[in-house]
C-alpha cells in the first residue's frame, strides 16, 4: 500500500484557522518543538515545488531558529525502517510495510536535518508518546508545552497532540507548520485539534 500522491494545495493563512477553545501562549522556558515524521519516505508524495511542502519547510527552519535562538530543546522523531509485521501491528493492515528498509527513506529531509544538540526519537505508532520516551524527556527537563509540526496532520500529528492532551501537556499545532493528504483532511485536523486538545496558530505566531 503506497502513500497516496499529494496534489498541491496552499497552506493556511492566519485568516484560515479555526477558533481555539483556550488562550494558552507558548513560553520557550516550558515548551519543545516536535518536529514529526519529516523522512524522505513521508515527504516523496508532495510536489517539492509547491506548496504545501515548500511552505512546511521554509516555516520549520524559521521556528528551528527561533528555538535555537530561545533555547527551547528541538525533538524529531522517525519510524525505522524494514519493521517487521510484528513491530507493525495493526498500522500493516492500513498502511502495509511502512518505511523500507533504505537509508535515503528513512533519512530526514536534508532541508531540516537535525542540529547538533537536537533530540532524535525512534517513533512506532500515530501518536509520538506510544513506545517513546517523549513524555519522560518533558518531565525531566520541566517542560509542559509541546510545538508539533510535520506530517501528516489528520493522522500522527493530530494523535499527538491528542496524547499530550491526555498527559497534561498543552498542545500546540502550527497550521502552517503540518502538511496533509489533501486541503479539506489538513484543515479537518485543525479544526478537531482547536476544539478538542490544542491551540492551532502560526509559525508567525508561535514564539
Amino acid at each position: 500500500m503506497s502513500l497516496p500522491a499529494v496534489p498541491p494545495y496552499p497552506m493556511p493563512r492566519p485568516g484560515d484557522l479555526p477558533a481555539n477553545r483556550v488562550d494558552w501562549t507558548v513560553d520557550p522556558d516550558r515548551a519543545v518543538l516536535l518536529v514529526h515524521d519529516l523522512q524522505n519516505h513521508f515527504l516523496t508524495p508532495f510536489d517539492d515545488g509547491a506548496e504545501p511542502l515548500t511552505a512546511l519547510l521554509a516555516n520549520l527552519n524559521r521556528l528551528r531558529e527561533e528555538a535555537a535562538r530561545l533555547g527551547v530543546p528541538v525533538v524529531y522523531t522517525a519510524q525505522p525502517g524494514g519493521q517487521t509485521p510484528e513491530q507493525r501491528g495493526l498500522q500493516q493492515d492500513f498502511w502495509g510495510p511502512g518505511v523500507p528498509d533504505d537509508p535515503h527513506a528513512v533519512a530526514i529531509a536534508d532541508a531540516v536535518a537535525p542540529e547538533p544538540g537536537d533530540i532524535r526519537l525512534t517513533k512506532w505508532k500515530y501518536s509520538a508518546f506510544v513506545r517513546t520516551d517523549l513524555l519522560e524527556l518533558l518531565r525531566e527537563q520541566g517542560r509542559d508545552q509541546l510545538v508539533v509540526t510535520g506530517v501528516y496532520a489528520h493522522i500522527g500529528v493530530l494523535m499527538t497532540a491528542c496524547d499530550a492532551w491526555m498527559s497534561d501537556i498543552q498542545a500546540f499545532v502550527v497550521a502552517d507548520a503540518v502538511a496533509d493528504f489533501s486541503e479539506r483532511e489538513h484543515r479537518m485536523a485543525l479544526e478537531w485539534a482547536a476544539g478538542r486538545c490544542a491551540v492551532v496558530t502560526t509559525t508567525e505566531r508561535v514564539f
